[in-house]
């Protein structure tokens, strides 16, 4: 189940490009709507964010926004996060309000777990989905979805169908869709037809000889 966490945050005057102001005081901007507020943007502690994120994947991380001049915290979830392509830092996040008893679309991640027999025995195992789509009541979501692929032989395939979720949540994508599966490895073989010789190489010096 997901761990509720705090973060304080505060109404955002600084809009635009002038937000590079508030990296200055160590905050970053975002965006807060959903559940019947008008969408509103807010600032948070740079530090307290990066330290959430580390704990945590946007698309189902359930957080309690302490907005500043509001007196009860907001029930939220970390809907997306914009990095630099460069540095890797957060430069902008989305959090969506939300009410503790009604479901909520969330995404995942799907976390492989044991070594399959197959792959033992020299096959490979080829992963097909890393993240799966759910719903469940905010105290529900988990925080990743693990599928035992343990007895995956060579040839064999893990579908969705076959993975139990937690009490409480339900998976949205195609229940026949092949999570994993473990194929044979493939080996390059060079044959030369019976009765066939392979080609000798061309030697350059050696065809202007014989033209000569």
């Amino acid at each position: 189940m997901t761990v509720t966490n705090e973060l304080a945050a505060s109404p955002r005057e600084i809009i635009g490009k002038t937000s590079k102001r508030l990296a200055k005081n160590d905050q970053i901007p975002g965006v807060l709507y959903g559940h019947g507020r008008d969408s509103m943007p807010i600032a948070v502690s740079k530090h307290e964010l990066e330290l959430f994120m580390a704990h945590h994947a946007a698309g189902a991380a359930l957080v309690e926004l302490r907005l500043e001049g509001e007196k009860k915290p907001v029930n939220a979830m970390v809907r997306e996060v914009q990095r630099s392509p460069v540095k890797g830092n957060i430069l902008h996040v989305d959090f969506v309000a939300i009410s503790m008893s009604e479901t909520v679309h969330a995404v995942v991640p799907l976390h492989l777990v044991n070594d399959s027999a197959g792959v033992k025995a020299g096959g490979v195992l080829t992963i097909n989905l890393h993240e799966l789509n759910i719903e469940a009541l905010p105290g529900d979501l988990p925080e990743a979805i693990e599928a035992d692929v343990s007895a995956l032989e060579v040839g064999d395939a893990i579908h969705l169908s076959s993975i139990v979720p937690p009490k409480g949540v339900k998976l949205l994508d195609d229940p026949e869709a092949i999570v994993a599966s473990v194929q044979a490895p493939r080996v390059e073989i060079e044959e030369v037809a019976e009765g066939e010789e392979a080609a000798e190489p061309e030697v350059i010096g050696e065809k202007a000889e014989e033209e000569a």
